[in-house]
């Protein structure tokens, strides 16, 4: 694999992210679920996973439509294993709040597993966990 190859993968998975954190904030999610592979997945901070496309629209398109949040997503670092695999992990602050409330803060990550498919590089599973809670 060349150096462009390798940059050019890095920047793929980058997007990915920066995207899934623009979709979620919009509340546009047949967008975000096509971010994933078909058959790909979320591990959600709870732990429950979301196994495939629908499941993970289904589940965001279940959120109340006044609640407001804001990913702000940083020290995203890629590595490639292949020309066709890589992983990532991603620092996040996520704020959040309904209409009119004080809004929540969190600070947690997401690791992902990239994998090329025919539609281009895609999340193939996604782990996000929150590592630092707001004191109450």
């Amino acid at each position: 694999m060349t150096e462009q190859e390798r940059i050019s993968i890095e920047r793929a998975c980058e997007r990915l992210v920066v995207d899934f954190a623009y979709f979620s904030d919009r509340q546009d999610y047949e967008p975000l679920a096509a971010l994933f592979a078909e058959e790909g997945s979320m591990i959600r901070p709870s732990g429950d996973p979301l196994v495939g496309r629908a499941a993970i629209m289904k589940s965001y398109q279940s959120r109340p439509g006044g609640r407001i949040t804001r990913h702000v997503c940083t020290n995203i670092r890629v590595d490639v294993e292949t020309n066709d695999r890589a992983r990532g992990l991603t620092y996040a602050v996520v704020y959040s709040a309904n209409a009119n409330e004080p809004a929540e803060t969190r600070v947690g990550e997401f690791e992902d597993e990239f994998v090329r498919t025919p539609d281009g590089w895609r999340i193939h599973t996604r782990r996000a966990r929150f590592v630092l809670f707001p004191s109450s």
